[in-house]
């Protein structure tokens, strides 16, 4: 069974999606494009031997689209999901699911209401190879009980419109997803602590910042988020156990030895980073959507990550440690959704 896909949004990772979902994906054909730039859509479609259609609602009621792929600006987000939930289609929504948490409520409810999960959240550090041997460990009892958790995630650079808020909204919103799928805890406590700004920064943009979080386990984490670093993309993890640590490997890449120096390159971008998780991650959401049992991160996942990221900002700038108050989780979710 092939799964006919329509692409809300044709920018650069809509673009880089679409492109991945016909070229790499076995059993992915996308057969419908839109994007607020029209011509952008049809260039697109043109590339992918699809159509393109005049907006988002349409690519969703489309007969022939079985699944969407929601890659538009952010604050649209989640009108599409809860419009593809209304029509019964499956949906993946790259981050954020909503730009709030009470929006994000809004989907939980309506995919309850449509008693089985239909919404993925594009995490896809969870299929990257490094920090899937990770949770291996962790959840084999490697190391023990895990009790701290270091995590950088820089950046070579950021542009002008890049504020103070978005190294929780934007940046260590990845961190927050993974720290919950590597602990399966839950963050409960967070506080932003600000070190002497880098001077490669604009003027209104507190960076580096260091967020430190505690799970309702006792684990704590601190996250440093450096997004002027000027050397290139760095992604590293640490989970210190009992009885052991295990600790992120770094890209692989030629080790040259030359005149007295041992040198390696370091990727400058997360596209590059993160090539062949996209691909895995959309490799099994094809494969799960033909199955009918979703398996990656869930509505409530991004439910969860929003507020986490509301509470941080908070944090930013009143300076205080806050605890995070989240809703229950319904028993849908602890179950999968299931019926």
């Amino acid at each position: 069974m092939t799964v006919h896909i329509g692409i809300i949004g044709a920018g650069m990772i809509g673009t880089d999606h679409g492109r991945r979902l016909t070229d790499a994906v076995a059993g992915a054909s996308v057969v419908a494009v839109t994007d607020v730039d029209a011509e952008r859509a049809a260039s697109l479609a043109t590339n992918l031997d699809a159509r393109a259609l005049p907006n988002g609602h349409d690519v969703i009621n489309d007969p022939r689209v079985d699944a969407v792929v929601v890659t538009s600006w952010g604050p649209t987000h989640a009108d599409y999901v809860l419009a593809a939930i209304e029509a019964g289609k499956y949906v993946f929504c790259e981050k954020p699911l909503a730009t709030t948490a009470e929006d994000c409520l809004r989907i939980t409810d309506a995919e309850q209401a449509a008693g089985r999960r239909l919404v993925q959240v594009g995490y896809m550090r969870r299929y990257d190879a490094g920090y899937r041997a990770m949770k291996r460990a962790i959840d084999a009892g490697d190391i023990g009980r895990p009790l701290i958790m270091h995590c950088a995630h820089r950046n070579p650079a950021v542009p002008e419109s890049y504020r103070s808020e978005m190294a929780a909204h934007d940046t260590a919103v990845h961190e927050i997803d993974t720290i919950r799928w590597l602990l399966d805890d839950e963050i409960v406590g967070t506080q932003v602590r600000t070190p002497r700004p880098t001077s490669n920064r604009f003027e209104h943009l507190h960076d580096p910042q260091i967020i430190l979080f505690e799970t309702a386990g006792g684990v704590h984490i601190d996250v440093e988020v450096f997004v002027n670093c000027q050397y290139g993309y760095d992604i590293q993890c640490e989970t210190v156990g009992e009885r052991g640590a295990v600790r992120l490997p770094d890209p692989a890449g030629a080790i040259v030895r030359r005149e007295g120096l041992l040198r390696t390159d370091v990727l400058q971008g997360w596209k590059e980073r993160f090539a062949d998780a996209f691909h895995a991650e959309f490799a099994e959401w094809v494969h799960s959507v033909r199955d009918g049992q979703l398996t990656g991160a869930s509505a409530w996942d991004g439910y969860a990550a929003a507020v986490i990221c509301e509470t941080t900002v908070e944090s930013l700038h009143t300076g205080r440690r806050l605890g995070v108050q989240l809703k229950d989780m319904p028993d849908f979710y602890q179950h999968g959704g299931m019926p």
